[in-house]
């Protein structure tokens, strides 16, 4: 720790994340801080060049309204996204986005991004609020016009960001460490707005041995928004409503394109159409078990009913949905050659642009996916509030948004700030706002980045934090290379020591607890009472030896705190879906004690964490239809 510089960092307004949330923030941030004089810092744990969800690639874009070519309304998406998340959303919130992503969209074009176009002109649609694109470089033409925004010199990179700087019940900052040099850092502002992304590795994968860091949304994602927000004593939404993706088997290959553009099926191992054969158990979960697209969720429980009886594996039919586009070719011979060259090349594509290892698994295995069908799974749990999942901290709506009821619960000031004083949230780190993926989440960063810098300049107070306290964080924050240097010479191998844990071990405990008490793979996503309540018992001692965890390097020290992150991710999931007595979502996790939906528990199940005290606080608010 002796080594470690100290370097503080002043600004007026600070951004915590690089992802497509950060990147809105900081265009919109630069542009309303040089009218105000005032300034910007931005951090990172990566480059926000490929950083964040989007890092890899997309190939669609998954918000697009469509309000001024007519196509769609406000009202019709906050009705898709109330009916997919089986009646649980802040309305105020999904509409506050939709009414802007928009705009984000015509910027990405703007600045280079090739987005499909028909003939006739319009964009080409996946599905109703899809666009397909050439994604590959998304991220990357989207960070280029964020660093032009705000300036290279005013962006942090590869410093992993621990935790807030908190002033009583004012955030005031935040510190982390430099993942490349001896450095500690201490960001001082007068507002924060936070888009450090979800949770990834909290649960078990399917992937194991060499492919153990294979997953479908981001490994690095480590709960780091979660952390933060909570011990900030902010209250949080939706942390049981974890997202179970259907996708490709093994490499996580993306199924939209297949389904919406292709219009593809999928069947089970006899050929079933189990959207078909299952329709009847639709009726379990009316209302929405009506509602046209049927809710995700509920798509993946009609699979996991028939993988459950032995009726697998279950395969998308690739082969059927290129032959049957063709055919509309085939008395024509060289436009039907012409059109499977095509669609062949689409199908690679798909992956190319977004998951490249899909596209190494399929010619390793000899799929040719015009010839024969590929296999899917239900992937293990993620928590991400940019999805379909809803996770994250409970936020502020516009005040122009609510309706006389909502205006109480939901609006309390400034757009999207937390209930932590000066912590704004967007993308995977607000919650109840599902359905905005990296369209949405861009904009919605625009959005909270505006509402922060009027916060700044309202509360123009320079922040200033304790030296002791900073002391005491640096301490902390560094121990786990202090109990390796200390304790690894007393066994011949440092990876086996009574002392202390190291950080993928302690990932392992982590994962396997969550896999086996809260619903997991390997326990067909199913809990209950008593398995949640000893998942908490075995969490608290994973919490205890978290005192003990140790660090070789800068990069294990990063991915022991990732771990910790994840940790603390877990229990507030356990916490809650013990919290919330019924099943709202099956497909994402089903209470066996409690197999039903209940009128009752139609509301939101919040959490709170008091830092001073340790203890947890859970909370029913109401749901309002705003639209």
């Amino acid at each position: 720790m002796a080594n470690f510089e100290t370097v503080t960092v002043k600004s007026d307004l600070l951004l915590v994340g690089g992802g497509m949330a950060g990147c809105g923030a900081a265009v919109e941030a630069a542009h309303w801080a040089k009218k105000n004089n005032l300034s910007v810092a931005w951090v990172d744990k990566a480059a926000v060049d490929r950083s964040g969800a989007v890092a890899m690639g997309l190939s669609a874009i998954n918000q697009y309204v469509g309000l001024a070519e007519g196509d769609n309304t406000i009202s019709e998406y906050v009705n898709y996204v109330r009916n997919d998340l089986m009646g649980v959303t802040r309305e105020d919130l999904v509409a506050s986005i939709a009414r802007h992503v928009d705009s984000s969209v015509h910027l990405f074009e703007k600045w280079g991004l090739p987005i499909w176009k028909a003939e006739g002109g319009g964009y080409v649609h996946e599905g109703r609020w899809q666009l397909m694109i050439n994604g590959e470089s998304y991220k990357v033409i989207v960070a280029e016009a964020a660093k032009n925004a705000l300036g290279i010199d005013n962006i942090y990179e590869r410093v992993f960001i621990v935790g807030p700087m908190m002033n009583g019940d004012r955030c005031i900052g935040a510190y982390g460490f430099s993942v490349r040099e001896e450095k500690f850092y201490v960001f001082l502002a007068k507002s924060i707005m936070l888009a450090l992304g979800g949770a990834v590795h909290v649960f078990k994968p399917r992937s194991s041995g060499e492919g153990l860091g294979r997953a479908w949304y981001p490994p690095w994602n480590s709960g780091s928004s979660t952390y933060f927000t909570l011990q900030a004593g902010a209250e949080l939404t939706c942390q049981e409503v974890r997202f179970i993706p259907v996708r490709f088997k093994d490499a996580y290959g993306p199924v939209g394109a297949w389904f919406l553009l292709f219009k593809s099926r999928a069947t089970n191992g006899l050929g079933e159409n189990y959207m078909i054969t299952r329709k009847d158990e639709l009726q379990n979960w009316l209302p929405y078990g009506s509602v046209k697209p049927v809710p995700a969720n509920l798509r993946n429980w009609l699979m996991m009913l028939d993988v459950m009886e032995g009726k697998g594996p279950i395969f998308m039919r690739t082969e059927e949905a290129i032959q049957n586009i063709a055919n509309e070719y085939k008395d024509d011979k060289k436009a039907y050659k012409k059109k499977m060259k095509e669609l062949e090349s689409e199908a690679w594509e798909d992956f190319l642009d977004m998951t490249i290892s899909q596209a190494i698994l399929w010619a390793a295995s000899n799929v040719a996916p015009e010839e024969k069908a590929s296999e899917i799974a239900a992937a293990e749990p993620y928590f991400i509030g940019s999805h379909s999942g809803a996770s994250g901290a409970w936020v502020s709506g516009p005040a122009d948004l609510q309706s006389d009821e909502s205006n109480s619960e939901y609006h309390w000031g400034y757009t999207n700030m937390s209930t932590t004083k000066g912590l704004f949230c967007a993308g995977d780190a607000s919650g109840a706002s599902s359905h905005k993926f990296s369209s949405g989440s861009h904009a919605e960063g625009r959005v909270a980045a505006k509402a922060a810098v009027k916060f700044a300049i309202d509360n123009n107070d320079e922040p200033v934090a304790d030296d002791a306290e900073i002391e005491k964080l640096k301490a902390m924050v560094l121990a786990p290379l202090d109990v390796f240097t200390e304790l690894s010479g007393k066994t011949t191998d440092p990876h086996i020591n009574p002392e202390y844990i190291r950080p993928k071990m302690f990932m392992f405990r982590l994962q396997k607890i969550m896999d086996e008490y809260a619903g997991g793979v390997s326990a067909q996503f199913t809990t209950s009472t008593g398995l949640l309540n000893k998942g908490l018992e075995l969490l608290g001692v994973l919490k205890e030896d978290a005192e003990h965890i140790a660090a070789e390097d800068l990069h294990e020290l990063m991915r022991a705190w990732e771990n910790i992150h994840r940790m603390w991710q877990a229990e507030a999931h356990v916490r809650t879906i013990l919290f919330r007595e019924e099943t709202r979502w099956p497909g994402y996790y089903f209470r066996s004690d409690m197999p039903k939906m209940k009128e009752d528990w139609k509301v939101f199940a919040n959490c709170k964490y008091n830092p001073a005290d340790g203890e947890w606080e859970m909370i029913k608010r109401p749901i309002y239809e705003i639209f």
